[in-house]
């Protein structure tokens, strides 16, 4: 989804418009935006009274981690387990594939050494 326009231009657009008279297809022009969102950022004004953008919900998953430090340790102290056992022994619902995705983003890897004494992990032949 692309970034809202700024405040700033929004105010500008708008005062062209109202103030110096202005009409909105050459303040669409002059400010090289599409008459819609003026005609959207008029219709906003009289709604609400504000031009500023309507906030987002955050996009992507459901974000059931909240607390990575938590989420961090809880890892760390389980890292033994499936990603399924650990998300049968997380505080909230959540699935194993949650955990996965968590896990990644904290840097963290599943990968198992062969030979926990060999620290390349390589197996002696």
């Amino acid at each position: 989804m692309a970034k809202p326009h700024s405040n700033d231009l929004r105010q500008k657009v708008i005062d062209a418009i109202e103030l110096n008279g202005m009409k909105r297809c050459e303040a669409a022009e002059l400010f090289e935006i599409s008459r819609n969102s003026i005609n959207l950022w008029f219709n906003r004004k009289v709604q609400t009274g504000t031009i500023e953008p309507k906030k987002r919900e955050k996009q992507g998953h459901s974000h059931k981690i909240t607390d990575w430090d938590e989420f961090r340790y809880f890892v760390q102290k389980n890292h033994d387990k499936t990603q399924a056992e650990m998300a049968e022994l997380w505080p909230h619902s959540i699935s194993g594939r949650t955990i996965g995705r968590g896990i990644k983003k904290i840097g963290f890897t599943r990968k198992k050494r062969s030979d926990p004494a060999s620290p390349s992990g390589a197996r002696e032949r």
